[in-house]
């Protein structure tokens, strides 16, 4: 029996990518670089600022400027942070579903509150989720068990009657770091590194409706 039902954020909830591919692209043109297609950068970005500066600029954390050049990529995202994102056709209905079937629901996410509060106050969710667990709410980040263990912990209910969903091997790893149930979204980010069908998910669900038809059978 599944009690709680977790999303990872980015690629998961909410497409959020155009909005920071506008970020990344506004720092490639000002860096005197052409701005990148948004296609090429979806599957980046739930990689989150490293990434994005990955397939920006070719750079990495251990490069000498990348500190800089986060500062600079997180400044020209608080410049329109909700501009263009919005939920994944076919999540309302899924989030209406679980309220409907007195199933709990939350958010799990790397992103960090100061970027995750304030979208899902402009999406209308802040008061609907059970709880809202970001990148700097825990000790350690996915893929360490530490955030869905805390979101278990804020809703007070056991890991193991926890599903969680999202769109990279992180969230995977995560789960089952945690005892959870381990879900993976076809629909979001996925990244270029290790495919999907490789991650060890319980399920892949190809469309969040899917996961309407998972729990209605478990």
């Amino acid at each position: 029996m599944i009690d709680a039902v977790l999303f990872d954020f980015d690629g998961t909830l909410a497409d959020t990518a155009a909005d920071l591919g506008a970020a990344l692209n506004r720092l490639l043109t000002e860096s005197g670089r052409a701005p990148l297609p948004l296609q090429a950068i979806r599957p980046h970005v739930s990689q989150g600022v490293r990434g994005l500066l990955g397939i920006g600029f070719g750079m990495t954390p251990e490069d000498a400027s990348y500190a800089a050049f986060r500062q600079r990529f997180l400044a020209s995202y608080d410049e329109s942070l909700c501009a263009a994102t919005a939920l994944f056709d076919g999540v309302a209905g899924v989030l209406e579903w679980l309220e409907a079937k007195r199933i709990i629901w939350g958010v799990v996410t790397n992103k960090h509150s100061r970027y995750t509060l304030p979208i899902m106050a402009s999406l209308g969710l802040t008061q609907r989720a059970a709880c809202i667990v970001s990148g700097d709410s825990s000790p350690r980040p996915k893929p360490a068990p530490d955030p869905l263990w805390l979101a278990s912990a804020l809703i007070n209910v056991d890991p193991a009657r926890c599903l969680y969903i999202g769109d990279d091997l992180r969230d995977i790893q995560s789960a089952r770091a945690a005892g959870m149930g381990a879900i993976a979204a076809a629909w979001g980010y996925l990244g270029e590194e290790t495919p999907l069908e490789k991650w060890g998910a319980d399920a892949i669900i190809q469309a969040p409706a899917d996961l309407v038809g998972l729990l209605a059978g478990a």
